[in-house]
């Protein structure tokens, strides 16, 4: 059983931001099976946003470097947020966590845009790329009841500030290259946001037997292509 310490705590940081989040499409949300949602990402917000707007505690993949940093790591940790490793190593790591996690039954939150969407900010209209790890993990987790869930995350009034350089985080992480700049950090705060749940995909057993094989890339680029288009759509109505 998922712990509700994560919940409540971005359900009250919110609060003490005084964050407006408007829910739309609740009736998709799959409450009875095990979820992999799959969002946009522009803010450290993120997923806080997504466990109020879902109302259930998500475990999410983060950057490497939020498991080096003191203090923030206990805040990653408290807040749900498991570390990948390091850039030779991140695939690995995704798979191995995020199997053991979907396994136990917890709800897990992905970000398939990575830090590219942060560091580089996008408008809240635009999405980047989609990495197809969390594709690989649903096609071969073998769990019954999977459940795919795309969210858009769709911004309507935001502050955008900037934090400390880049650079800083280069020295916790040396691996990523997105970090190898001096230019400020971009930091958005959501004062007012829809959150619009996509159409479940159900990754039945036989969806991951039918993508085996030499099938596999056909499938990773379905699941892919499904979520970045469903997600994007979304952002059009929710973004107005």
């Amino acid at each position: 059983m998922a712990s509700k310490q994560p919940f409540n705590l971005s359900r009250g940081f919110l609060l003490a931001l005084g964050t407006q989040l408007f829910v739309y499409y609740q009736n998709r949300i799959p409450h009875h099976a095990t979820v992999v949602v799959v969002s946009n990402h522009r803010s450290f917000m993120d997923p806080m946003m997504l466990m109020v707007g879902l109302g259930h505690p998500l475990r999410t993949a983060c950057h490497h470097y939020m498991g080096q940093v003191p203090v923030l790591r206990e805040v990653v940790d408290s807040l749900g947020c498991f570390p990948l490793a390091d850039y030779s190593q991140r695939g690995s790591s995704f798979m191995r966590e995020g199997r053991k996690l979907l396994q136990d039954s917890n709800w897990l939150a992905v970000f398939p845009e990575g830090a590219q969407s942060m560091v580089n900010l996008t408008a809240p209209t635009e999405i980047q790329p989609f990495q197809e790890g969390f594709a690989h993990l649903l096609l071969r987790a073998n769990i019954s009841d999977l459940v795919l869930l795309p969210v858009a995350i769709a911004s309507q009034q935001e502050q955008v500030t900037t934090t400390i350089p880049l650079k800083v985080l280069h020295w916790f992480d040396p691996t990523e290259a997105l970090f190898n700049q001096w230019s400020p950090h971009p930091m958005v705060i959501y004062e007012r946001a829809n959150l619009l749940m996509g159409r479940p995909y159900w990754i039945t057993p036989k969806i991951q037997r039918k993508y085996r094989g030499k099938q596999t890339k056909y499938g990773l680029t379905e699941l892919t292509d499904y979520c970045q288009k469903e997600i994007q759509s979304l952002l059009e109505i929710g973004c107005y």
